[in-house]
C-alpha cells in the first residue's frame, strides 16, 4: 500500500486555512474526525494481534494504569507506523495548521511515536500536560484505532490563558479521528476503562528542535521508562546514535 497516496485522498478534502484558524482559536488545539482513510486504519489494525505479547503494562498510584508499545518495538514488529509518521504529506499538513516547521524527534526518543493501550478495568491517565523537554515546542499528535469503551478524552482549553475563562470538553477518541495539541498547552487526561472494554490509539510526537539538554534527557527517559515502557526498553537504545531530524520542504 502506498501510504502517501491513501492518505491523499482524505486530505485533499480539507480546508487547511479553516483547520489552522481553529487550531489557533482553541489555544492550539483542534479535532479531525475522520482523518485517517479506511484503507490505512485497517492495516493499523490488522498489526495489532501480533502486537500484544510487546505490550508494557505499567501502574502508577493516584496517575495512570495502562500499557503502552514503543517505537522501539514498532520499529521491530510493524514498521507501518514509523512509515506513516514520516510521510511528508503528514508532515506538509501539520506544518500548515501549526504555523511551525516541525521535525521528527530523534531516533533514541522512545516515545517519538507509541501505542497505548487501555485493555483492563480502571485503565486510565490523570490530568497532566506533554511537558516538552525540548527546547522547542512539542505537538503531539493521537489517532484513535480501537474504541469499545466508555472512556473518554477530556481536556481543559485556555487554563494558561489568564484573560479566558477555563473550558472543560471530553470525547471519544473513535477510530480514525485526529488530535492535535500543543503539549505545553493542553491540561488532559483519559478517563478510566470500563470492564469489558478496550481502547487503543497511536501517539505521535513532532518537535520545532531536537535539541535537548543531556539531564533532561536522563529525566526524559526515566518517565518513560517508569511510566511507559520498561527500563530495558528505553535504557537500551537511548544511546543509540542520532541522525538528522527529517521535516517537510
Amino acid at each position: 500500500m502506498d501510504l502517501e497516496i491513501e492518505l491523499l485522498k482524505t486530505i485533499a478534502a480539507f480546508d487547511k486555512e479553516k483547520l489552522k484558524a481553529k487550531f489557533q482559536s482553541q489555544n492550539e488545539f483542534i479535532v479531525v474526525e475522520k482523518f485517517l482513510p479506511t484503507s490505512i486504519l485497517d492495516e493499523f489494525l490488522l498489526t495489532l494481534p501480533s502486537l500484544q505479547p510487546t505490550v508494557n503494562r505499567n501502574y502508577i498510584p493516584k496517575h495512570k494504569k495502562g500499557g503502552s508499545i514503543s517505537r522501539f518495538n514498532l520499529d521491530s514488529f510493524a514498521p507501518i507506523f514509523g512509515k506513516f509518521y514520516q510521510l511528508p504529506l503528514l508532515f506538509e499538513l501539520l506544518n500548515e495548521i501549526t504555523g511551525d516547521k516541525l521535525l521528527s524527534c530523534p531516533p533514541n526518543d522512545p516515545h517519538t511515536y507509541a501505542l497505548y493501550y487501555y485493555t483492563e478495568p480502571g485503565d486510565h491517565i490523570q490530568y497532566h500536560y506533554d511537558t516538552s523537554y525540548y527546547r522547542g515546542k512539542r505537538y503531539t499528535v493521537l489517532l484513535g484505532l480501537v474504541d469499545q469503551s466508555t472512556s473518554k478524552l477530556e481536556y481543559q482549553l485556555y487554563r494558561d490563558n489568564p484573560n479566558q475563562e477555563t473550558q472543560t470538553h471530553s470525547l471519544a477518541l473513535t477510530p480514525g479521528t485526529l488530535v492535535l495539541f500543543n503539549g505545553d498547552k493542553l491540561y488532559h487526561r483519559v478517563t478510566p476503562l470500563g470492564e469489558n472494554e478496550e481502547r487503543i490509539a497511536l501517539t505521535m510526537e513532532y518537535v520545532t528542535d531536537i535539541r535537548m539538554h543531556g539531564l533532561k534527557r536522563f529525566v526524559s527517559n526515566m518517565k518513560d521508562a517508569i511510566a511507559y515502557f520498561g527500563f530495558r526498553q528505553v535504557f537500551s537504545k537511548a544511546n543509540a546514535p542520532e541522525a538528522p531530524p527529517l521535516a517537510a520542504d
